[in-house]
């Protein structure tokens, strides 16, 4: 089954509840399968800043879904647990981001993937540098990537 990487965040609620509903609604239906889910992180948020910080967590999946297919499951799994889309990169009760989906590239409106500024963001590369240290992106290693990151605040919880 082809492997994807998908990035689950939020601000608004009990948002480690939300993240573990999450995760539980997107495996519902046997579509998607867990295989590795990285340590719970708080960040500081990026691009509109007058709000909580938010807690991040990057989950690696087995997926019998298209790309597309996957997409429209995530905002299915996002509309359940109430998001609304009011402020672009403004707060919401839960984020799912297709981060990477095996080797496939999309540069759609809908659907670009990779994600077009997971590179720029340590909530998305760190948590990924931790559950797939060896990974690549356009000739990169993602601890290549990760190391230029070390400007933005992120903290790792310990019991997350």
């Amino acid at each position: 089954m082809p492997r994807a990487y998908l990035g689950i965040g939020g601000n608004i609620g009990n948002v480690k509840e939300n993240i573990e509903e999450a995760l539980k609604m997107l495996q519902e239906g046997n579509v998607l399968k867990l295989r590795r889910i990285s340590s719970y992180y708080e960040t500081a948020p990026v691009g509109y800043e007058q709000q909580e910080w938010f807690l991040n967590i990057v989950a690696e999946v087995e997926t019998q879904l298209t790309p597309y297919e996957l997409l429209s499951h995530c905002n299915k799994v996002e509309h359940q647990l109430k998001r609304e889309r009011l402020i672009r990169w403004g707060p919401r009760t839960i984020d799912i981001d297709i981060l990477l989906y095996e080797d496939y590239v999309s540069d759609e409106e809908k659907l670009t993937i990779p994600h077009p500024r997971m590179h720029e963001r340590a909530f998305v590369m760190i948590p990924l540098q931790e559950i797939a240290p060896d990974l690549y992106m356009n000739g990169r290693s993602i601890m290549e990537i990760s190391s230029n990151l070390n400007n933005q605040e992120i903290r790792k919880l310990k019991n997350g």
